[in-house]
C-alpha cells in the first residue's frame, strides 16, 4: 500500500493568506488524518496580485526590494523577484506603477507614469537575467507603456525637440521617438507578459475608455488620452515598424501591452498558463491522489482564467481528482463541475465580520481540509489505489 498524494496548488486568499500560506494550513488539517501521506505544494495564481510571490515560493526563488518612481512622482518600495534556476525575472508592474499608490486626491492619468515599472526591468536586468515574466494588472497609468521606455533610455520628444512630460496626456505632442539610448540588454531578453485581456491600445474598447474611468479620467480626460494613444500608435509605426494600436492585449494596463509590443521582444500569454508552466504543476501533479486548490472567491467566472479552473484543467489532463477550497462560493458553481472540478467546500463556518474571517482564514482552511479528510477516509479504495 503507498502513501497517499496530496498536490497543494491555490491561489492566494486576498487580504488573508498567501498561497503558500494556504498550502501550508491545507497540509495542517489533511496531516491529522493522512499521516504518513506526502504533500506537494505548487503555490499559484493567475497573473494578478501575488503572481511574484506564488512563483518564488514555487521555484525557491529570490525576492528583492527596490524604491522606484510611484504612478504620480513619489518614491515607492517595491519588489521583484529572480528564479535563480532560469535566469528569469518576476515582475508585478503594480508593485511599481498600482492604483493602490493613488486616491480619489491623487489620480490623475494624464499624468501618471509607469517609469517605476521600467525602474523594476532595468533592476532585474542588472541580475543578469535572460527572461522577465511580467505581470500587468492593476495600474493606475494610461501613458501607452511611455514611462516604462523612458526608464530603460528611450526619448519622447516633441516637434522642438523637447522631452514630454509624464503621462498619457502628452501623447499627442510626440513627434520623436528616439531608441539609440535605450538599454541593449532589452534586445537579449524574452519578455512574457502575463494579460488576461484582449482590450486594443484605442477606441470605444480600448485602454482609455474601458479602464480610464476607474484611474480618475473624466469624459474629456479620455478623449484627450485615447487620441494621444492613437497617436502614439501612428509615430511608433512610422518610426519603429511596429503594429501595435489593434493587437489584442495592448490596450492592458494603460496601454503598458502597447508599449512592451513597441520596445520589447514580448509574448502574450494568460497569468495561469505562465504560473502553471513556470511551477511545474503538470510534473508534480503525475502520479497524485488528490489536487486541493481554492481561492477567496469561486463562481461563474472562475472558469474565465481563474486558478481553481486552471489548476482542475492540468489535473484532468492527468486523471487526478480536484477538490476547490473557497471563503465565498457564488452562483454559477455547477458550471465548474463539467471543466475539471470535482468537488467545492466553503471554508466560512458561520456568521461573522470580514475581519474575524480574514483574521481566521488558516483555521478554517486546516479544519475545512480535516473534514475533507475525513470523508476521503469514507472512500473504500480512494485513498489507497
Amino acid at each position: 500500500m503507498k502513501n497517499i498524494r496530496f498536490v497543494l496548488a491555490p491561489d492566494s486568499f486576498k487580504e488573508s493568506m498567501t498561497a503558500k500560506q494556504v498550502c501550508q494550513a491545507m497540509e495542517a488539517g489533511l496531516k491529522i488524518l493522512f499521516p504518513e501521506a506526502e504533500f506537494i505544494h505548487v503555490p499559484m495564481a493567475d497573473g494578478g496580485e501575488g503572481t511574484m510571490q506564488s512563483l518564488i515560493d514555487a521555484t525557491g526563488g529570490e525576492i528583492y526590494s527596490k524604491t522606484v518612481s510611484g504612478p504620480v512622482g513619489q518614491n515607492v518600495a517595491a519588489q521583484f523577484g529572480i528564479i535563480h534556476s532560469q535566469q528569469t525575472a518576476v515582475i508585478e508592474m503594480a508593485s511599481a506603477s498600482g492604483i493602490q499608490y493613488t486616491n480619489q486626491h491623487t489620480k490623475n492619468p494624464l499624468e501618471a507614469t509607469t517609469y517605476g515599472t521600467g525602474e523594476l526591468i532595468k533592476a532585474s536586468l542588472d541580475k543578469g537575467v535572460k527572461k522577465i515574466i511580467l505581470g500587468i494588472g492593476g495600474s493606475a497609468t494610461n501613458d501607452g507603456g511611455a514611462g516604462m521606455a523612458a526608464a530603460l533610455g528611450v526619448r519622447f520628444l516633441d516637434k522642438h525637440g523637447a522631452a514630454l512630460p509624464p503621462g498619457g496626456g502628452a501623447l499627442g505632442l510626440l513627434s520623436t521617438i528616439d531608441i539609440s539610448g535605450m538599454d541593449s540588454r532589452i534586445a537579449d531578453v524574452e519578455f512574457i507578459v502575463a494579460c488576461d485581456v484582449t482590450n486594443p491600445l484605442c477606441g470605444e474598447t480600448g485602454a482609455s475608455n474601458v479602464f480610464g474611468p476607474q484611474k480618475g479620467a473624466t469624459p474629456e480626460m479620455i478623449a484627450t488620452l485615447d487620441a494621444g494613444l492613437a497617436h502614439y500608435a501612428q509615430i511608433i509605426f512610422e518610426q519603429l515598424g511596429r503594429v501595435v494600436k489593434d493587437v489584442p492585449g495592448a490596450g492592458a494596463a494603460g496601454g503598458l501591452g502597447a508599449g512592451l509590443m513597441a520596445f520589447t521582444q514580448c509574448n502574450m500569454a494568460r497569468g495561469i498558463d505562465i504560473v502553471t508552466e513556470y511551477s511545474g504543476l503538470s510534473d508534480k501533479l503525475r502520479g497524485a491522489d488528490y489536487c486541493l486548490t481554492g481561492e477567496g472567491g469561486i463562481d461563474f467566472q472562475t472558469k474565465f482564467g481563474k486558478t481553481p479552473y486552471g489548476v482542475a484543467q492540468v489535473a484532468r489532463s492527468h486523471g487526478v481528482p480536484v477538490i476547490a477550497l473557497a471563503g465565498y462560493i457564488g452562483a454559477g458553481v455547477n458550471e465548474l463541475y463539467s471543466e475539471g472540478i470535482d468537488a467545492i467546500f466553503g471554508i466560512v463556518p458561520g456568521a461573522a465580520s470580514i475581519e474575524t474571517l480574514l483574521a481566521q482564514g488558516p483555521e478554517n482552511i486546516a479544519r475545512t481540509c480535516e473534514n475533507i479528510g475525513r470523508l476521503l477516509k469514507l472512500s473504500p479504495a480512494g485513498w489507497t489505489k
